[in-house]
């Protein structure tokens, strides 16, 4: 079911300085910027070999990442897994007594269907599933 890790989630204040460090400090070209309303995010993602950094801006003061910004700053956020089941990998956390931040997949960026895990079930480390492939489950 997991496949990979899909990406690394990083919060910052402001995307449009953030994307300046990845670009002109580590030469990492952005390779492209998305809002997703229904997160209430702006993101920009970049390729580190194979794993993609997902830089994510919050767009308003009640989101959970405003909130989790407001609470530890900038920094690593979370960690996405790819899988080719995401509702099959959610009920597989459930059973196995995980609290689930999304009992079902929402609309996450390019498309994805996401959902999190509570990281107080995961040893601290906020866990994402997304699915492989845009609009999949």
């Amino acid at each position: 079911m997991i496949q990979k890790i899909d990406h690394l989630g990083i919060v910052v204040r402001s995307i449009d300085d953030a994307i300046d460090y990845y670009e002109k400090v580590l030469g990492l070209p952005c390779k492209g910027r998305e809002e997703v309303p229904v997160q209430k995010v702006r993101t920009a993602f970049f390729l580190a070999g194979e794993v993609r950094l997902e830089l994510i801006e919050p767009t308003s003061a009640d989101s959970p990442v405003a909130r989790y910004l407001e609470k530890h700053g900038e920094g690593l956020h979370h960690v996405g897994f790819a899988t080719d089941d995401i509702v099959r990998q959610l009920q597989q956390a459930k059973q196995a007594g995980c609290n689930l931040i999304n009992e079902t997949p929402v609309e996450g960026a390019g498309g994805k269907l996401v959902a999190f895990l509570h990281p107080k079930s995961t040893h601290g480390v906020l866990t994402e599933f997304c699915s492989a492939d845009a609009k999949k489950s």
